[in-house]
């Protein structure tokens, strides 16, 4: 994401807690900062990309955080896959200093990263949104404004809870499929001509294949974001009997060790399952 926003002629402020991604940025044209309060105090727009809400909550209100070198003017982009109340809580305390936030959190995995094609969701407030578009525009390819600050993040869950039964859904049927004595690569060609037919489908097909999960999406990440579905699913209460199934089924990857395989090693659960050899 950053590389396409250098390929889009943006000076970039690059801060990261392991040294090898900022010395990459740097060596693409990016200057190195020492702290979030170090970046904030040199841009107009900062992002953060983070694991899970306390990470975000840290690099925003912590210390040495982006609250430090807070001002009027700045303009905080959380595109993390966090909690939507922990970034309405986060976009509270900036804006008593007068910052303005969105959440716009992404889909599309790594390669929608690399090739400029995310999903960008964001919420918070739309002359902000317009503001940041061309930013958007050099990293993904459809950006939605979803309304107030939040409403980015609760669509992403939405989307998580899509993508999660999806992919448990395709492993159930390619795992019934091979037991039967399908041929795989067969079988998905069949599929994808149909009604079910995915982006899941689409982009997990090599995968299933080469019986190869190296991670786009790593299990262990989309298992933190399943947990933030279900605390906002009880908060709003929303009962999400699908998605319980599917937090269950990953958290026993997690057990087995294969919480760093792509999301789509679910299928390796369901073989074990079935007895089928991979």
């Amino acid at each position: 994401m950053a590389k396409n926003l250098i390929k889009a002629g943006y000076p970039l402020v690059v801060h990261n807690r392991s040294r090898a991604a900022v010395d990459d940025l740097v060596g693409a044209g990016a200057k190195s900062a020492t702290s979030p309060r170090e970046v904030a105090r040199q841009c107009d727009v900062l992002i953060t990309m983070l694991p899970n809400s306390p990470d975000v909550e840290l690099v925003a209100l912590g210390k040495d955080g982006v609250i430090e070198s807070a001002r009027p003017g700045l303009i905080l982009v959380d595109m993390s896959t966090i909690s939507p109340i922990v970034s309405q809580k986060i976009g509270k305390a900036l804006e008593a200093k007068g910052v303005k936030m969105l959440d716009a959190p992404v889909s599309g995995g790594e390669k929608g990263a690399i090739e400029g094609t995310l999903s960008i969701m964001a919420g918070g407030d739309k002359a902000v949104f317009d503001t940041v578009l061309p930013i958007f525009q050099a990293m993904g390819k459809t950006i939605t404004y979803l309304g107030p600050l939040g409403f980015g993040g609760f669509t992403k869950l939405a989307n998580q809870i899509i993508v999660a039964v999806n992919l448990t859904a395709l492993a159930e049927a390619l795992t019934l499929a091979k037991k039967a004595g399908l041929d795989r690569e067969l079988t998905l060609k069949a599929l994808a001509g149909g009604l079910a037919g995915s982006k899941c489908l689409d982009q997990k097909a090599p995968n299933y294949i080469a019986n190869s999960y190296k991670p786009g999406f790593k299990i262990d990440l989309h298992f933190k974001d399943l947990g933030l579905i279900m605390e906002s699913a009880h908060a709003l209460g929303v009962p999400v009997p699908a998605t319980a199934v599917v937090q269950e089924l990953f958290n026993a990857l997690r057990v087995k060790g294969r919480g760093g395989l792509d999301h789509s090693a679910v299928i390796t659960l369901l073989e074990d399952l079935a007895g089928v050899s991979a």
